[in-house]
């Protein structure tokens, strides 16, 4: 597993540690990098993890929100550097992000890793999305800071096998072996059989189309969901990556439309700590095409009725 991987990122084996998923990666590495008395800068909207993983490690969290505008999501850059503090050790970046479905371009992850090296802060960089983007193939963030940057990745997002649960890490090698011991106390291994059969299906991925069948996919029912949602008149932000993409339905909550349309959507509270932006919903794609025009067409009798 950890030679088809070091094939994979173009690194040692011995710069890979294998996890059970990502969300244990994550774990581990808050474990391992931070501690009582720093902080984690982290992104608003946030995937659900990142505060309890910072917080069981005794660290705390200082939260930078992205700037939302009719374009959609962006990084603030100077918001960011002002967030760092004596206490910050590490950046918490999701690219492709769940759950604005954003991409960071090149010139954004630059700035990100010149940060890092100026106030001398680990990055960690959750990319279990890397594979499931819509436009030029991104950048990743070790390209531009290999020496702090720890990557996490998934097959359950890469290969579609979310019940394998096998995940990993590709970072410095040096710190490697600390990583491996904090592995040691938690579930010891990800399953030997399981790992020989992800390490082949990366091998036959790459060769054989497989991410390629997989963004169109998902490009086809992204598009089909975008269209669906603004023929209602609904506020969407087209996302450049994930499955996930995030709409407005001012009036709405999510019970409501859980009971109403039976469309069950995530509510934006779920990932800002205080002070969502109003009527504003995660929507995923990862349904068949006829499930989501099921849904569509369910969420139109609502949405579209009179009041």
């Amino acid at each position: 597993m950890r030679e088809a991987l070091a094939e994979e990122f173009g690194v040692e084996p011995e710069a890979v540690v294998v996890t059970s998923g990502a969300t244990e990666a994550l774990y581990v590495l808050l474990q391992s990098l931070v501690g009582p008395g720093e902080e984690v800068v982290v992104l608003e909207p946030f995937f659900d993890v990142y505060l309890p993983d910072a917080f069981l490690a005794g660290a705390g969290v200082r939260l930078v929100r992205l700037g939302l505008t009719q374009e959609g999501f962006r990084l603030d850059l100077k918001a960011l550097e002002e967030a760092i503090t004596p206490r910050i050790r590490a950046l918490l970046l999701n690219a492709p992000m769940n759950p604005t479905g954003l991409v960071f371009g090149e010139e954004e992850l630059r700035a990100v890793a010149e940060l890092a090296r100026r106030y001398d802060l680990f990055l960690v960089s959750d990319e279990v999305y890397d594979e499931l983007y819509y436009g030029e193939r991104p950048r990743r963030l070790r390209d531009f800071a290999p020496e702090r940057t720890f990557t996490v990745g998934s097959a359950g997002k890469r290969l579609e096998a979310t019940g394998y649960r096998v995940g990993w890490i590709v970072g410095p090698k040096a710190f490697m072996p600390t990583l491996a011991g904090m592995r040691q106390w938690t579930s010891f291994s990800a399953p030997t059989p399981l790992q020989a059969g992800v390490a082949e299906a990366l091998r036959l991925a790459r060769k054989e189309g497989f991410y390629e069948a997989l963004r169109e996919g998902y490009r086809k029912r992204r598009d089909l969901l975008l269209s669906g949602l603004r023929s209602m008149g609904l506020k969407v932000y087209e996302p450049e990556g994930t499955y996930f993409l995030m709409a407005e339905l001012p009036g709405f909550d999510a019970f409501q439309l859980v009971e109403a349309a039976r469309v069950a959507l995530i509510p934006a509270s779920a990932f800002y700590r205080e002070d969502p932006p109003p009527g504003l919903f995660r929507f995923a794609f990862c349904k068949s095409e006829e499930e989501i025009s099921l849904a569509l067409d369910r969420l139109a009798a609502v949405v579209n009725s009179p009041a």
